[in-house]
């Protein structure tokens, strides 16, 4: 192997740490909220699929396609959701408070 084991986690965790920083750092914009899940969905499939090369076990690599897939499905309900939100407030910053327009 190339690279060991500790090193390829810490890839992942700073992956998955990036995708939380994201998430903390900003709250307001839709589509950064978006992109930092699908950094930590990232991460966490890096990390199973190590584990899976190092155990030499399949599951690992089996549970990370099953993961791709709901993130797949999340991204396409994510960016509907997101469409249907900029049409209606015609910006992508999340304001917090949920009073209606009129």
């Amino acid at each position: 192997m190339i690279f060991s084991l500790s090193s390829l986690l810490i890839i992942s965790n700073l992956l998955f740490l990036s995708g939380i920083l994201g998430l903390i750092l900003n709250k307001r914009n839709l589509l950064i909220i978006l992109m930092s899940i699908e950094l930590m969905l990232l991460g966490i499939n890096l990390n199973f699929i190590f584990f899976s090369i190092y155990l030499d076990d399949a599951m690992g690599q089996i549970f990370a396609l099953y993961i791709l897939t709901v993130a797949a499905a999340e991204s396409a309900i994510g960016l509907a959701i997101f469409t249907v939100y900029y049409k209606d407030k015609q910006t992508i910053l999340l304001d917090g408070s949920l009073r209606a327009r009129g």
